[in-house]
């Protein structure tokens, strides 16, 4: 009989990172199982606080002064035994703590205390009688008859005009009733039929090979409308047969409303949708469905990835490429690599799917460690977009100077007078990516952040993309004083006004962080282009995967050279990869799609792969570049960032722990050490920041070490001087 219980406490402290050993009282021994939330007092004060049971034991060395369990806080136990060993592998390969890896697990409104959502509805009672056979009792007896159940008195109401003193007369009398009745706060939208499609060869031998191999991890390379989506619908449908769950992952929640819209015009509305823009009590009754085993196919970002399926067969992780993956705050996990632990864990399979495969995952593909299936031809015999190069040299020597070349404006000219739709794309949201005076060339910068401030003409304000920060419009330059200041660069709101002056007739959409704040706005934008209510939609990044529109004929990439000037060594991979998604969206229909790339850079390998649709060329290239600078694959990078509002506190800490690991790596020559210097943001929300990175052949216990050694050195002045360590991080800016 276990009388002692392992708990980890939900204590932030970096201190308290253990498991504590409490006594189960006797009336708990029978209830208390690992994984339960529970109350426990905790310190000197024994201050009740919320605990997570990992552990039971029989026995327990030290009982003098062991504290007891005060109770178990939920009916059900809200982590599994196989996410405890998840938990512990999570910890030591993201150098996290217990807990906020159980906090990534479990929805906030689980310990914030949401429960169950109620509401009071009327139901019917006792057959009408004497002078209550009248109006407006019969009439009110007649519309609860038929709704019984579904309505408030409130609504009953405000839906039927119906009296509410009539109401409370029939409760008193008992010819109705009060119920409490769960409100669903889920999407219980009803969808149109999404039939199954026909498989060609090349999906049919996908679909075969995953559900008929021993192997575990797979990746579907396949061109952009090659039928993806429908081989994750097989293999859905053939888990689903199996009495087995899956998952699937999309990278952007603008892609969800398609990919929910698809599988539950398939499988019906009983499939979980878990992703950030879902209030805290929805994805509470979402997480708690998949907990009661009402539904066995779950879409989401990255964070549905923790979703508590009992019988999980198959992970399916779509644009499996996509940096969103990859999370920025504690535990600083990757999606893809949480999918592949699970596979090892639970013994499900992972399917990854793109058209443009991250190169560290084709290259563990041409190692045979990932099955490598090709689909090498679109759906329905539809041909691949042809792509054209915009040299805007040129464009500049004839004299254009407008944002659009003489080709993408002839283009847009022909697919709008043809009732075609177009899509647009320019990763730089705003209207002017700068504000300067042409006399002094003063830069117009955010006061908490060293970036300069974006123009947006709709609210006529600058604004931070770092911190947030809006700033009233100055015509005059605060440095010289001069008039002569001037909007430089170009956004996406500069693209929509030049679109709309242009084309007059013109419906236009822009879909962008700034269009896309409000719940929902994402499917309302997607459902108007969807059904021709717009024929140009103009987007940052968002548009460039995975949406499917069949009337989209014209692609124009305004500017793809932006990615390319990143200080990242990922900067020509991503060049490629939004390039080719991009230009995929045009000609999915059954009209020839063409694609028009503006650029300054007509030479550059990504640019040119791109355009010829050569992923293989590409990737032999660029790995030739990894294994010559030492970069992932052939290694990892581990990111020191420190920050702080003091700058000679910060730069005396960092450089303080940079001696100290450069004497701790001094021997090993399979490890570089780059650094200390500032970060290329070097400030941000008032706080300034510097880096270290080290790269190479290193370990987890290394990396362990390395934070050890951080923390140790400023814990006496933690609240001054902040450290955020990231392995294989996504950006170094």
């Amino acid at each position: 009989m276990y009388q002692y219980a392992g708990v980890i406490v939900n204590n932030e402290s970096v201190q308290v990172d253990k498991t504590f050993t409490y006594k189960i009282p006797r009336e708990l021994i029978q209830q208390l199982k690992i994984g339960h939330r529970v109350k426990v007092p905790f310190g000197k004060g024994n201050r009740n606080i919320d605990g997570f049971v990992v552990a039971l034991y029989t026995s327990c060395e030290n009982v003098r002064n062991i504290k007891s369990i005060i109770n178990i806080c939920d009916e059900f136990t809200v982590i599994r035994e196989e996410d405890i060993k998840l938990i512990k592998n999570m910890r030591e390969r993201y150098l996290c703590t217990y807990l906020e890896c159980i906090k990534v697990m479990i929805p906030t409104g689980i310990t914030k205390g949401i429960k169950k959502k109620l509401k009071q509805t009327i139901t019917i009672g006792n057959q009408l009688e004497g002078k209550f056979l009248k109006d407006p009792y019969t009439k009110i007896y007649t519309i609860v008859q038929k709704n019984n159940g579904i309505y408030s008195k409130t609504e009953l109401n405000k839906k039927f005009t119906l009296s509410i003193s009539s109401i409370n007369t029939m409760l008193k009398y008992g010819f109705l009733n009060k119920n409490d009745s769960i409100v669903n706060r889920y999407n219980i939208k009803e969808y149109s039929d999404y039939k199954a499609q026909k498989l060609n060869i090349e999906q049919k031998i996908a679909v075969d090979s995953i559900l008929k191999s021993q192997k575990k991890l797979f990746l579907i390379h396949g061109v952009t409308g090659s039928g993806k989506t429908e081989i994750y619908m097989n293999i859905v449908s053939d888990m689903m047969k199996n009495n087995n769950e899956s998952i699937i992952l999309v990278p952007e929640i603008s892609l969800t409303p398609q990919m929910v819209e698809r599988f539950k015009g398939r499988f019906g509305k009983n499939i979980a949708v878990f992703h950030s823009r879902l209030s805290d009590g929805e994805r509470y009754d979402e997480w708690l469905r998949v907990k009661n085993k009402e539904v066995k196919v779950a879409i989401g970002a990255r964070s549905a990835i923790f979703l508590p399926f009992e019988n999980l067969g198959a992970i399916i992780i779509d644009e499996e490429h996509e940096g969103s993956y990859k999370s920025d705050s504690n535990p600083k996990y990757n999606a893809r690599e949480i999918a592949e632990l699970k596979c090892e864990i639970e013994g499900c399979k992972m399917v990854l799917g793109s058209a443009t495969p991250s190169v560290e995952t084709y290259y563990r593909c041409k190692k045979g460690e990932i099955k490598l299936i090709t689909l090498k031809n679109r759906a329905d015999n539809a041909l691949m977009p042809k792509v054209h190069i915009v040299d805007m040299r040129e464009e500049l020597m004839k004299g254009n100077k407008s944002i659009f070349s003489e080709q993408l404006y002839t283009g847009i000219k022909n697919a709008l007078q043809n009732k075609e739709q177009i899509i647009l794309f320019l990763n730089r949201r705003g209207f002017s990516t700068f504000v300067s005076c042409r006399k002094c060339g003063y830069v117009f910068k955010c006061s908490n952040c060293d970036i300069s401030l974006t123009y947006h003409s709709r609210g006529d304000y600058l604004s931070c993309h770092y911190c947030g920060m809006k700033y009233p419009v100055s015509r005059i330059c605060p440095e010289c004083g001069s008039r002569y200041v001037k909007y430089f660069g170009v956004g996406t709101e500069k693209i929509e006004e030049e679109i709309k002056r242009i084309f007059s007739d013109a419906v236009v959409l822009r879909m962008d962080f700034d269009t896309t704040r409000r719940k929902n706005s994402y499917e309302e934008i997607y459902n108007t282009f969807k059904e021709n209510k717009a024929n140009v939609l103009i987007g940052t990044q968002m548009v460039t995967k995975g949406l499917d529109f069949k009337n989209v004929t014209l692609v124009g990439v305004i500017a793809a050279d932006l990615s390319l000037n990143l200080p990242d060594f990922r900067s020509a991979e991503k060049t490629f990869q939004l390039i080719t998604q991009v230009s995929g969206r045009a000609g999915r229909g059954k009209k020839k799609g063409n694609v028009i790339v503006q650029t300054y850079n007509p030479d550059e390998y990504s640019i040119r792969y791109s355009a010829a649709n050569g992923f293989d060329d590409f990737y032999e290239e660029e790995i030739e570049m990894r294994h010559r600078m030492n970069y992932p694959p052939f290694s990892k990078v581990l990111a020191v960032n420190m920050s702080s509002k003091n700058e000679s506190l910060l730069i005396k800490n960092i450089q303080n722990i940079g001696i100290i690991l450069k004497n701790k790596l001094k021997n090993n020559d399979k490890i570089e050490m780059l650094g200390p210097c500032p970060c290329v943001l070097s400030k941000i929300k008032e706080n300034y920041r510097w880096q270290i990175l080290v790269k190479g052949d290193f370990d987890n216990k290394l990396a362990l070490e390395i934070k050890n050694t951080i923390y140790e050195n400023i814990k006496n002045i933690h609240n001054d001087v902040r450290a955020s360590i990231d392995i294989n991080p996504n950006s170094f800016l």
